[in-house]
């Protein structure tokens, strides 16, 4: 772990005042801050506030929204329910695998920047398919569409680089 690294974690750590009771606070505030739950991390926080590393662990693993593998920037997340699948999001998913070079296995691209997952339900039945961009719903998505919102966010991040 880097400095900047144990800094920034033992200020998250700080601002719940080492709270036992606010481990999950603690943890979505690292996973935002790393996009992922790095191991050595947990057993950081595990020592630092005398939480047992099996307490820590089963925290982590037990609440879908955390993650023990890096994650990209841009978090794409396709429903897969029964309105949008209906609906064809099927095609939508493997078009943005075949974009993004993805598969059932990896869902994360290798330089970090899209991360792809299916999920049961977004709650937007009536606007199916739908996927979401780090939260930002779209609605009636076709492959095509999908594929300009992937050059779009690539535009974006060679833009953020470039500043």
């Amino acid at each position: 772990m880097t400095r900047y690294q144990l800094e920034k974690v033992n200020d998250i750590i700080k601002k719940y005042n080492k709270r036992k009771s606010a481990l999950i606070a603690i943890l979505q505030e690292v996973q935002k801050e790393y996009r992922y739950l790095p191991e050595e991390i947990l057993k950081y926080i595990s020592a630092t506030m005398d939480i047992t590393p099996a307490k820590v662990y089963s925290v982590a693993t037990f609440y879908e929204n955390f993650s023990l593998v890096p994650k990209g920037k841009y978090i794409i997340r396709i429903c897969d329910g029964t309105a949008c699948h209906v609906r064809k999001s099927i095609p939508i998913l493997d078009a943005l695998r075949k974009e993004l070079s993805l598969s059932e296995k990896k869902h994360t691209t290798d330089d970090l920047l899209f991360t792809v997952e299916t999920v049961s339900c977004l709650g937007a039945c009536g606007l199916a398919p739908v996927i979401t961009v780090n939260d930002k719903v779209y609605a009636k998505m076709t492959p095509e569409v999908v594929v300009e919102i992937l050059n779009g966010l690539k535009e974006e991040a060679v833009n953020e680089i470039a500043e």
